[in-house]
């Protein structure tokens, strides 16, 4: 979105609405705001699924007008003007022409109909291969948790099914989805001390590149 568009709502609140397919990956991607961006205001979510990355046409359009109406009613609620939208989905694939043509398809639509900043956070191929980024957040939020090599410092986004690999790999407890909001709150702190990126990829730094000017 350009600087000069106008968000929505006539609070001085500023507020990021986060839409989601559930709410761990709402979780994760708050955490992510909160350390990512310099931002005093209110981040809040949209209950609920968000069902738009497979849909195309007039399908696609009602689907996003309709989260885009949410975010603007969440804004009015908490007394303040939409500032931003950050939307997570899980592609359920590696990168390559279907990212492009996905993520473009719904920047264009969501641009359409959204006034205020978007964010969007593609996740290739699921929110565990952007944890991943951040092997040494595993063992913070369990001891017995250790990534193994072979899925450290890789391109994540070419691991199919990080969850299971993670399910299988990791150790003691069982890794689960409820887990992730808890590693990438590790991820980000610097208490006691920042955890290094280490592997690359894209749809983290597209979605990175989004925040730009927030």
């Amino acid at each position: 979105m350009s600087k000069g568009r106008v968000a929505a709502g006539s609070g001085t609140k500023r507020v990021i609405v986060v839409a989601g397919e559930d709410s761990n990956d709402r979780a994760v991607m708050t955490s992510l705001l909160r350390e990512r961006l310099d931002f005093s205001g209110k981040i809040v979510s949209i209950n609920g699924p968000v069902a738009v990355k497979d849909a195309t046409g007039t399908n696609l359009s009602s689907r996003v007008a309709k989260v885009v109406g949410k975010a603007k009613a969440m804004a009015v609620k908490e007394q303040g003007h939409l500032h931003g939208l950050v939307v997570h989905l899980d592609l359920d694939a590696v990168h390559g022409e279907y990212y492009d043509t996905v993520r473009a398809r719904l920047r264009s639509e969501f641009e359409a109909r959204c006034p205020a900043r978007l964010a969007l956070a593609l996740a290739v191929w699921e929110t565990e291969s952007w944890l991943l980024l951040f092997p040494d957040a595993f063992p913070r939020v369990h001891a017995g948790w250790k990534v193994p090599q072979q899925l450290r410092g890789k391109d994540t986004g070419l691991i199919r099914n990080p969850k299971e690999e993670l399910q299988h790999r990791l150790g003691k407890p069982r890794y689960c989805e409820t887990d992730s909001p808890a590693v990438m709150r590790a991820a980000v702190s610097t208490d006691p001390t920042p955890v290094k990126q280490v592997g690359t990829n894209r749809s983290y730094r597209d979605f990175l590149a989004d925040l730009q000017g927030w």
